[in-house]
């Protein structure tokens, strides 16, 4: 249960640009984008100097395809040398043994790969392009010959769910030191694809699977992703079956034993200055080109409501697992336009609810 919101985990958006169109991109990233153009390299240490005399977070580069800038491990480089914990999340074809070399020299300690199935023609109809599962299993190879450790993040929809086994599988194989099964929230093109959201039945049986599997993974760390009710699952099943459900800690973790943490512990720095509580929350709290980090981290209204949950509506805000799991904030408003009304994919009802029906 977070008792203090203090910002742990940064995904910061240095450029919208793309060389992949994917089906499900939060930001609509493309090759060439106009109207949100990358800021200067001057910008970029401005930024990290308001983060770095507030806090010391973890700061995950992002875009886009942040290996696109030219410049990017000399912002990486520079915010190691101002304490800030840096990471990469790149879809992994641009990566090269130059690359690899670039990366250990800037401090970066972990980076993030996107592996979506677990065979090409899967992978690269999600990600719409030829080549971008090779290039995953490529860089997954090039990060182990430099020991540089990757994690992998997988999305799903309704396309692609029957591949969560073997994706998890291949991403033990490609020598990964975490998997995170992402559910996907429809924002940017991913509210084209609305109506691939995975059903809310389906989805409890993926939490309910795993539960199973990380109790017996012992070789790679596993969390799922934009699924806040995953914590009221362990609670239930461990309750349940009278188990103790000791979970492995993660490197790079945002430091929330909770499921929804969207404005309280992490938050998302756009291309355009914009600070969203999430990666997939487009609502700004307040912009860094006209106000510190810490200001808007601590005065604006938009965290402020996300972090009372006695503002919470319908089954979210009558259930007994609201302090733990929060329902995903940035799906409410994906779905009905109310970040603080309930999950529409959580289909659980509150105990309190039950006790008024009868």
């Amino acid at each position: 249960m977070i008792t203090k919101f203090e910002p742990k985990w940064i995904a910061w958006e240095i450029t919208r640009r793309c060389n992949l169109k994917c089906v499900h991109c939060r930001s609509s990233s493309e090759m060439v984008v106009s109207q949100h153009p990358d800021f200067s390299t001057e910008e970029a240490y401005r930024i990290i100097d308001d983060i770095s005399s507030y806090a010391k977070p973890v700061v995950v580069l992002s875009g886009g395809e942040p290996l696109m800038r030219s410049d990017v491990f000399d912002i990486a480089k520079y915010g190691t040398e101002k304490g800030l914990r840096m990471c990469l999340a790149t879809n992994g074809t641009l990566v090269t043994e130059a690359v690899c070399g670039n990366i250990k020299a800037s401090g970066i300690r972990m980076v993030s790969l996107s592996l979506d199935g677990s065979t090409a023609e899967i992978h690269d109809d999600f990600r719409s392009q030829k080549g971008a599962f090779d290039g995953v299993v490529n860089a997954a190879g090039l990060f182990k010959k430099h020991s540089i450790q990757f994690l992998i993040n997988s999305s799903f929809t309704k396309r692609n769910q029957g591949e969560i086994p073997k994706v998890y599988r291949l991403a033990k194989e490609l020598g990964a030191t975490a998997w995170y099964m992402f559910m996907i929230v429809p924002t940017g093109r991913g509210e084209d694809i609305m109506s691939e959201l995975i059903s809310k039945e389906d989805y409890e049986e993926l939490l309910d699977w795993h539960y199973e599997m990380e109790k017996k993974e012992k070789d790679i760390l596993v969390r799922p992703t934009c699924a806040p009710h995953y914590y009221r699952v362990i609670l239930q099943k461990a309750k349940q079956k009278g188990e103790q459900f000791e979970r492995r800690t993660l490197k790079f973790s945002t430091g929330g034993a909770k499921g929804c943490i969207a404005g309280q512990v992490i938050s998302l720095i756009d291309v355009d200055g914009n600070v969203l509580p999430c990666s997939y929350f487009p609502k700004s709290a307040g912009n860094v080109r006209k106000q510190s980090f810490k200001d808007i981290w601590e005065n604006s209204e938009l965290f402020k409501e996300l972090r009372d949950f006695k503002k919470y509506k319908g089954r979210c805000g009558s259930c007994e697992y609201v302090t733990v799991c929060g329902g995903c904030r940035a799906r409410a408003y994906a779905v009905t336009g109310d970040y603080l009304d309930e999950e529409p994919f959580c289909g659980y009802v509150p105990r309190k609810m039950k006790q008024e029906e009868k």
